[in-house]
């Protein structure tokens, strides 16, 4: 239980923490928010990517006089459903008909409070860390009265505007490098990126789901951000982590992915039970927090810039694949029932890999039934014709930037 004055007092705090902190890089997302009443705009993503910074600048730009509370301040520790009766007063006291709220998926029932605040014609701005509690939750209690949006890290674009560079390989570099959370960005500092793992990993997953084998998810996540861009299966994994169950593995996964930390993507199939069962292709949220936390001592540039288009490409479809029959295609983009884009990534063409590297595009463009195809280098332009298939190479800044 929190009294009412503590609380007056958190939320007076905290927008003048906001007010001191400045409204920083405006983020390509907020074109894409939506200014709705009668639903909750739900804003998910990775921890310490922005989401924070997003709400600030909704404050700033379009309800200066919105009321903002972080949920997960120490100050609340003891909140829970009862107090919402004393924040309901301070919301009637301020006159406020628009609420920001940071996390409040932490608090037990919570989505009880936010159908009660909908019902009262209150607009309301989410913002969460875990992409599964919230999609559930909300799923049962606001059905039909919610809209969700994700939040990443720094896109290419949105990175050379914070540092004030042009597009060219050079930046890509850079990006692959250092990735797009905003604070390592500006700071540069490794402890960060340490931190925000450890964060998501005892806050966000061991806490949250009661694990006690710490380690065993330490050890899983530490493998899967070092091997981005290759196949994964929970069976392989068992083995490899040392964990005697499969279902104790697949837990770990769900968790990881609810997290935003990695992402799974499924072998393509017109079958979905084939889709399960296919070993997955695993990528990470950021390539910097890969560089700065992983266990490889080697420097494997293809499978970043293959994980920084996987995460280009995460921000515009949910419904992404690759292709795999006697060669091998990197990334199958889906719209609902249709194909739209057959894409693979090569670090630098040569003569030992470009046969393999055509070989898998005309297999997968064939077998779509599709004419053009897309081949992403670091920093090479070209143009292919096989087998009647037009293949396009083009240098990854500029595929970023159109």
């Amino acid at each position: 239980m929190v009294t009412q004055e503590i609380l007056t007092q958190v939320i007076a705090a905290q927008r003048d923490n906001l007010l001191a902190k400045g409204v920083g890089l405006k983020r390509e997302a907020m074109a894409t928010l939506p200014d709705i009443s009668a639903y909750a705009l739900i804003v998910s993503g990775v921890r310490r990517c922005g989401k924070s910074t997003l709400l600030f600048q909704l404050l700033q730009q379009r309800y200066p006089d919105a009321l903002y509370l972080n949920f997960e301040d120490p100050r609340l520790y003891g909140f829970d459903i009862k107090d919402f009766a004393r924040l309901d007063e301070i919301i009637r006291q301020a006159g406020a008909d628009v609420l920001l709220f940071d996390e409040i998926q932490i608090i037990p029932e919570w989505e009880r409070y936010i159908r009660q605040k909908l019902d009262e014609n209150i607009k309301i701005v989410i913002t969460g860390s875990n992409a599964s509690l919230l999609s559930r939750e909300l799923g049962t209690k606001l059905t039909g009265r919610h809209i969700t949006k994700e939040l990443f890290p720094f896109s290419y674009r949105e990175f050379i505007t914070f540092t004030q560079q042009k597009a060219s390989s050079d930046s890509v570099s850079e990006y692959l490098q250092v990735g797009g959370f905003p604070e390592y960005v500006k700071q540069r500092v490794d402890d960060i990126l340490n931190y925000v793992l450890e964060d998501i990993l005892i806050r966000d997953i061991a806490v949250r789901h009661g694990i006690r084998d710490v380690n065993s998810l330490q050890r899983l996540t530490l493998y899967l951000i070092s091997n981005t861009g290759k196949l994964v299966t929970a069976n392989r994994l068992k083995s490899l982590i040392g964990v005697g169950s499969t279902n104790t593995i697949t837990e770990y996964l769900s968790y990881l992915e609810d997290s935003y930390l990695v992402h799974f993507i499924p072998k393509f199939d017109y079958s979905h039970r084939k889709q399960m069962v296919n070993p997955k292709k695993v990528y990470a949220i950021d390539t910097g927090l890969v560089n700065v936390n992983s266990a490889s001592f080697t420097d494997d540039s293809g499978r970043q810039l293959e994980n920084m288009i996987y995460l280009h490409l995460r921000r515009q479809y949910k419904d992404i694949f690759y292709f795999s029959a006697k060669g091998e295609c990197d990334f199958i983009v889906s719209d609902k029932s249709n194909i739209q884009a057959v894409i693979q990534v090569c670090y630098h063409l040569n003569a030992d890999n470009l046969d393999r590297e055509l070989n898998g595009m005309t297999e997968a463009l064939e077998y779509f039934k599709l004419d053009d195809g897309l081949l992403i280098t670091h920093a090479q332009r070209d143009l292919f014709e096989k087998d009647g298939k037009k293949i396009v190479v083009l240098p990854a800044h500029e595929y970023l930037m159109d």
